[in-house]
């Protein structure tokens, strides 16, 4: 990843020159210098974002050109980003067994959820790169042309989540939330338009639902980038803001409990 070297330089973990600790397993004993393994921790996730956000790119570039090669690639990359996320596992069970400090345990938890929604962007990719697959033996529909800006935008809120990760910046996560609501926007717009096509001409029902499936993987990746920047704001101010309103800035719950019914 073009951007690693720098990335890494984040987190200002200093700690006190601490003992090896060891990982038992069934046919050897693995030293781990914690301060080290936090660094590769670090870059396995950035390297794994790297992987994601390609594959979705891929899987858009595959549909607006009806490159099936390029779909098959996306499929076949995934494999890779699912190693990663192995290895980050891995790594993190590694690192508890150090008994981390309580900010470098926030570290280790979060990157292995940051982890699973990288993963599961990778999968969006792959779910996308089929539906081109099935698309490609048809003529293209005009909302096809809407895919990139949706992907854009997702890819967007990915990119500057993790930036804030790297920097340290849980305001810049934080504006990364509101922003999903773009996404989920024009997600709906483009169900409507799909569906009322497919009352129209109900020759085009397998080509807009395949291309309902594309968008709504899209919505996913938000969603997902979304959860990574819940994550950052956890890492660095201790506070968990899942499901609450993202422009309430006492950080109220997103809806309001229901009023209790009569006795």
């Amino acid at each position: 990843m073009g951007q690693s070297d720098d990335r890494l330089k984040f987190l200002n973990f200093n700690p006190r020159s601490r003992r090896l600790c060891c990982w038992q397993s069934k046919v050897n004993v693995v030293p781990v210098e914690p301060e080290t393994e936090l660094a590769t921790l670090k870059e396995k996730l950035l390297i794994m974002a790297g992987h994601a956000e390609r594959a979705v790119n891929r899987a858009v570039k595959a549909l607006m050109r009806r490159d099936d090669e390029l779909a098959h690639r996306t499929r076949e990359g995934d494999d890779v980003i699912d190693a990663l996320e192995l290895e980050v596992d891995d790594l993190a069970l590694r690192l508890l067994a150090c008994r981390p400090r309580p900010l470098e345990l926030r570290l280790i938890t979060m990157a292995t959820k940051i982890a699973n929604n990288l993963e599961r962007v990778g999968d969006e990719a792959t779910t996308i790169s089929r539906r081109v697959l099935e698309l490609s033996r048809e003529p293209q529909l005009a909302q096809a042309a809407q895919v990139p800006r949706m992907a854009a935008l997702a890819l967007q809120m990915l990119k500057d989540a993790l930036d804030a990760f790297v920097h340290g910046e849980p305001a810049k996560a934080r504006g990364v939330i509101p922003r999903d609501r773009a996404v989920d926007d024009l997600n709906r717009q483009l169900h409507r338009e799909l569906a009322a096509l497919m009352a129209e001409r109900p020759s085009a029902i397998t080509r807009c639902l395949n291309l309902m499936v594309i968008v709504k993987s899209l919505e996913r990746i938000a969603d997902h980038a979304t959860n990574v920047a819940e994550e950052v704001v956890y890492l660095y101010e201790g506070h968990d803001i899942r499901h609450l309103d993202p422009d309430s800035p006492s950080g109220s719950p997103a809806t309001e409990p229901a009023p209790a019914g009569p006795a």
